[in-house]
């Protein structure tokens, strides 16, 4: 959905009904004829993931590659490349500067290897070239400014100087460069903006005098923070950027909260998370670089690993909420993170925790991970449609894939996440959507559905019918994976007329999320 469409919905008034009045008695109307445009790149761009010496471990290799399948996704970014698990760098006895690049080797040629790119996050420090000893997470990422920022620039420009080496300017040149990580905030940044403003600047020139097409980019900010004076400072000292980044989340409470222990609030607003892409994208316009590209390389209902939104089955169609409200405002959204072998608070006791992952450490999918399995079953032509919560793909040949939602916020007043999504919660019915289609060509066509929503691809709530255990036997682990699948619970065919329409009701529940797809039989 475009800025300028938004607006005119907030003139009209409509979305300032409630969701449930939209959802009732849902009429969708599709026509082959009508087409929006090419379906756009944002959701399925980028993925998160928790550090980069996690991505070493056989687990967490395969189930990227599980959801590089499955999802698509092109690029991926975690913290901790530079850190001191990485073994990047050293200064031995005699004060010489040592420099080590097989751990990142060992990582980013598996990441290539299965068609992902890196979205590089320099950052953190390593404690031989750091200021202080200030670290942040269980495995200490150390996050105070370098005690030489020409070290800093020097360290910077051998590792992508090494990188074309390794994989060609070609390919480095198609990847992107952010700087560091939520320097706005003191748990990330032991520094000023100013200093932030200067490790950027030291390293955007040493990643441009290797190769002035890389692309680079900051502040990635948490919550929509410092645009305008990214931009403002980089042009103001003439400092190359190419991108602006930053991060936001859809809850009101809480802070680097990485037990659960605050309790966080899902946020009412029908606009959290979105409403800060539409400020930002108007930041940019208004500024001196109004054609820079907006990555928000951060994103989710809660910025805590044990938030049980993640895990509930709520969370798909909240995705879907989120990701059309945005439409193509930013160029990527990088949903935080594919997977809870995440370590930021330490190694987690439990199977299902609230943690960010799309996949639980067992890998086991969560309802969040077919949001994104189902847009990237889409066709690349986008059709028009007056509904909300739906989109429609055709791929030129006849082929239909309708993708709808019901996104139904049902968290009581009073109470936090962390006490409402860990229960076993109904879905209310919502009546039935009508779908209408026409501009078909006659023939048979085999009709397909595939659902999310309360269990239905939930293998959370069969994990709290289980007693929710903390530990998983491998039985139960199969029992989950079986009931998790993303298949079509329905195929069957269909034929259509002369006429070339074809209608079906649909019955929908709060937070069902439905993709119908229509196939030509040839």
């Amino acid at each position: 959905m475009s800025v300028k469409s938004i607006a005119s919905l907030l003139l009209s008034g409509l979305l300032f009904l409630p969701l449930h009045v939209l959802a009732q008695n849902r009429i969708v109307d599709l026509d082959l004829g009508q087409v929006q445009g090419k379906l756009g790149a944002t959701p399925n761009l980028v993925i998160g993931a928790g550090r980069a010496n996690e991505g070493l471990r056989a687990d967490w290799q395969q189930q990227l590659a599980e959801i590089k399948r499955d999802a698509g996704f092109k690029y991926i970014r975690m913290h901790g490349l530079l850190g001191d698990d990485m073994a990047v760098y050293k200064v031995d006895a005699q004060g010489r500067e040592h420099y080590n690049f097989q751990y990142i080797d060992a990582l980013y040629d598996y990441l290539l290897s299965i068609g992902v790119k890196p979205f590089v996050e320099l950052g953190f420090m390593p404690s031989a070239m750091a200021s202080g000893e200030k670290t942040i997470f269980w495995w200490r990422g150390n996050v105070t400014p370098p005690r030489s920022y020409e070290k800093w620039e020097k360290l910077v420009k051998a590792l992508t100087e090494h990188w074309t080496a390794r994989y060609g300017r070609e390919e480095v040149a198609s990847w992107y460069f952010e700087v560091w990580n939520e320097p706005n905030l003191d748990g990330f940044w032991a520094g000023t903006q100013d200093e932030y403003f200067k490790l950027y600047e030291h390293a955007a020139r040493a990643i441009k005098s290797v190769n002035p097409a890389y692309r680079v980019g900051g502040p990635a900010t948490a919550g929509a923070a410092w645009i305008p004076e990214m931009i403002a400072y980089s042009a103001k000292n003439k400092v190359p950027l190419d991108f602006v980044s930053t991060h936001s989340y859809g809850v009101n409470q809480g802070f680097l909260d990485e037990f659960g222990t605050t309790g966080t609030v899902l946020s009412k607003d029908e606009w959290a998370v979105s409403s800060d892409v539409l400020k930002n994208r108007k930041e940019i316009a208004a500024s001196s670089m109004p054609n820079l590209e907006l990555h928000y390389t951060e994103w989710s209902s809660s910025y805590t690993p044990a938030d049980p939104t993640h895990d509930s089955y709520h969370q798909a169609a909240y995705i879907l909420q989120k990701l059309k409200q945005v439409g193509n405002t930013a160029q990527s959204m990088s949903y935080w993170v594919f997977t809870d072998i995440f370590e930021e608070a330490g190694p987690r006791f439990e199977a299902f925790h609230g943690g960010f992952g799309l996949m639980n450490t067992q890998g086991i999918k969560k309802p969040a991970y077919f949001a994104y399995q189902f847009l990237h079953q889409l066709a690349p032509t986008e059709l028009k449609s007056s509904d909300r919560q739906t989109i429609a793909t055709t791929d030129g040949k006849g082929n239909v894939q309708l993708l709808l939602w019901d996104y139904t916020h049902t968290l009581p007043d009073g109470i936090n996440n962390q006490q409402y999504f860990i229960k076993d919660l109904p879905a209310r019915d919502k009546g039935k959507v009508q779908v209408r289609m026409k501009g078909l060509k006659k023939g048979a066509y085999t009709l397909s559905l595939s659902q999310v929503g309360y269990r239905k691809n939930d293998a959370f709530t069969a994990y709290i019918g289980m007693g929710s255990p903390k530990q998983l036997s491998r039985e139960q682990v199969a029992t989950l994976k079986s009931l998790a699948t993303g298949k079509p619970s329905e195929q069957r065919k269909v034929q259509v007329g002369q006429d070339g329409s074809f209608s079906l009701d649909l019955p929908i529940r709060e937070n069902d999320v439905v993709l119908l797809e229509l196939g030509s039989v040839k």
